[in-house]
């Protein structure tokens, strides 16, 4: 089962989700197929758990078409709740197990789910709760197949209050992710783990890759370094993506403990979702080596996707790689594409004439008449290797002069006490704008030291004038920052001294 040939028979080309998974487990029922901190289950279990799950929503009032939000923390239930999904020819829709009642009452407004799983979705919207019991009295025997007509619905926006769903516009059959698999390097039958929440999209992209080409998913609930390096060892994971945030925790352990880690069973380690630091990708490319590392960059909509290895990035310093599917270009604020080196906000499409692979609820593509789109993002090619800057709305203007706050977290986090950091800019008398630092730091760090160590790396105006302490970390496990909530409370908090 491990051949690549023989599991191409089980996901042909139009291969429903549910058929392929069914496949394997009739194949090899006691093969494993997912495991989290409570335990493991079998091909055989998964398939007819989620055929009883799916009998226990349908009664709930799932049915062909809906959507169902699924905000379980990461484990084997929220991989057991997509299936069920599908084998309604449902779609899911994957939000934070965290996700505030605001967010997600604005969220549940917006997609009208027939069921919302895990969290309260309050009186008016039918919903079940964590550890949710299966009657033991329903048939686990297969449904009648039924594919549904858009295989996701992440979410984004929702740190604004103005959330945007994206929905894949792609039936759920292995025609929506193994084309990609030979582009992140993911072999069928890999063992893969996932370290990032599940309502993150990629944590769904490459766990949906890896369990219907026959893989073997490992869960973490909630990322621990240390444990991570234990988990890769213990199960022998071949294939894990780690967001930026996971990186640098890893980094920061004590040298004995990185170095007593067995990776010998690592053949990649894939980063996306955030801008990943240059000195935290050299670190990662002397420690593993340049063929074990992966980057990309895609925006959730995946109208283009760039890609590189430790390789592309020597010879490339600081770039995210090239494009493998669609095509960018760098724009100014008049719409004309900027020359080479020069940073200008990404348009992006499939291929002239192609329609993006989703389509919004709760917000209108900023595209134009060639379909191309852009979500914001800033960069600049050269050479054809893409290099990003930052988000169009976080850039600072100082003295005339833009600055990417992205950068300058990346200097803050060099600081071996820095454990994470945000910068905003606050309005300034003299220069317009200027730029204030929240970090939190594993011990006491003046802020005359945090100077000194961002003199050495950037340019005076780029320095922070002011800085904060946090008590908790400022990026979630998915490596996100809520900059914006973050600025809005700092300017409220100096508009009333």
């Amino acid at each position: 089962m491990s051949d690549t040939t023989r599991h191409g028979e089980f996901f042909a080309p139009g291969t429903p989700f549910v058929t392929a998974v069914r496949r394997f487990a009739e194949a090899d029922p006691d093969a494993v197929a997912l495991t989290d901190d409570q335990g493991s289950l079998t091909r055989g279990e998964l398939d007819r758990r989620t055929d009883r799950l799916a009998r226990a929503y349908a009664a709930l009032g799932v049915t062909e078409g809906a959507f169902v939000t699924i905000g379980l923390p990461t484990g084997t239930a929220f991989v057991e709740a997509m299936l069920a999904v599908w084998k309604l020819g449902a779609t899911p829709q994957p939000v934070s197990s965290r996700l505030p009642a605001r967010e997600l009452a604005a969220i549940v407004g917006v997609v009208r789910p027939a069921l919302v799983v895990g969290l309260d979705a309050g009186a008016d919207t039918p919903w079940i709760p964590v550890g949710f019991e299966l009657d033991s009295a329903l048939d686990d025997g297969p449904l009648p197949l039924v594919v549904s007509r858009c295989w996701k619905a992440p979410t984004s926006g929702g740190s604004t209050g103005v959330p945007k769903v994206i929905v894949g516009d792609q039936p759920a059959t292995v025609d929506a992710i193994v084309p990609l698999m030979p582009v992140i390097r993911m072999r069928p039958g890999s063992t893969m783990l996932v370290a990032t929440p599940l309502g993150h999209n990629a944590a769904v992209m490459w766990s949906t890759a890896a369990l219907v080409t026959g893989g073997h998913v490992v869960l973490m609930p909630r990322f621990d370094a240390e444990k991570t390096l234990g988990l890769i060892a213990r199960h022998r994971v071949e294939w894990v993506c780690l967001v930026p945030t996971e990186l640098h925790r890893i980094a920061r352990l004590p040298e004995e403990v990185r170095a007593a880690a067995d990776l010998s069973s690592l053949e990649l380690v894939a980063t996306g979702a955030a801008p990943c630091p240059q000195w935290l990708k050299r670190f990662w490319v002397d420690w593993l080596g340049p063929d074990r590392l992966l980057e990309f960059y895609a925006a959730t909509e995946a109208q283009a996707i760039v890609i590189t290895d430790g390789h592309g990035w020597l010879s490339h310093p600081g770039s995210v790689g090239r494009v493998v599917v669609g095509e960018i270009e760098a724009r100014d604020e008049h719409g004309d594409v900027v020359p080479d080196g020069t940073v200008g906000e990404l348009w992006m499409r499939r291929s002239a004439g192609t329609p993006g692979p989703y389509f919004y609820l709760g917000a209108t593509p900023h595209r134009d008449e060639r379909n191309f789109e852009t979500v914001g993002d800033l960069g600049f090619l050269r050479d054809g290797w893409l290099h990003l800057a930052d988000r169009k709305a976080d850039m600072v203007v100082i003295g005339g002069s833009n600055v990417y706050p992205a950068e300058v977290e990346s200097a803050l986090e060099e600081h071996p006490l820095v454990t994470s950091s945000c910068v905003v800019g606050v309005p300034d008398d003299e220069y317009g704008s200027a730029l204030h630092a929240i970090v939190q730091t594993s011990a006491p760090v003046t802020d005359d030291e945090l100077v000194a160590h961002m003199r050495e790396r950037l340019v005076r105006y780029k320095v922070p004038r002011t800085f904060e302490r946090a008590t908790e970390p400022l990026r979630d496990d998915a490596g996100k920052v809520r900059r914006a909530l973050l600025r809005d409370r700092v300017l409220a908090e100096r508009a009333a001294t």
